[in-house]
């Protein structure tokens, strides 16, 4: 009976660490807030009103994704965006892309959805967001660059990444 017992308790504190928090959730104006994930937005209304139709119709550059891939397996990225965004809705789904391509490993992706005012639970503190949508990079547990907003006047979004992960100079465009 003990073993049950202690089994049971196991297996419930193991479950209750395993359920991500601060998980997105719409605020008053239908707006994620939280942790998201691009199931969050698949799903209605952003899947029809913007996400599917994006990322559906967006081509990546296959050249640059190949060179992408072995500089991705040791990253991680924090990204923020705002649901309400227009630079956000046209970004999103094209770095879902090229990560999907990228074969990149979700877990190393933790993605932020804040509100107007760039607020998001707390989870925006001490990372200086100031436009969404910010993507910032990190290796080995350090910074290595941020894509904001939009990618350099003609450029991509891979091709503004593949510059950040490899260690070319890259500045972002409000970088001074």
């Amino acid at each position: 009976m003990k073993k049950i017992i202690y089994t049971l308790i196991t297996l419930f504190i193991l479950s209750c660490a395993s359920v991500p928090k601060n998980l997105a959730t719409k605020d008053k104006n239908g707006n994620l807030v939280g942790i998201a994930t691009k199931k969050d937005f698949q799903q209605e209304p952003y899947g029809s009103e913007w996400f599917n139709d994006f990322y559906g119709y967006y081509e990546t550059d296959k050249n640059t994704i190949t060179q992408l891939k072995p500089y991705l397996k040791d990253i991680t990225i924090k990204g923020f965006m705002g649901t309400w965004c227009g630079d956000s809705q046209r970004e999103i789904p094209n770095f879902y892309k090229l990560l999907d391509q990228s074969e990149f490993n979700y877990k190393n992706l933790e993605l932020i959805t804040v509100d107007r005012t760039k607020k998001a639970n707390g989870l925006e503190e001490g990372f200086n967001v100031l436009r969404v949508p910010t993507f910032i990079f990190y290796k080995d547990g350090r910074e290595i660059g941020r894509f904001v907003e939009h990618p350099l006047d003609g450029s991509s979004i891979e091709e503004d990444i593949l510059k950040i992960v490899s260690g070319k100079p890259y500045t972002h465009p409000y970088q001074k």
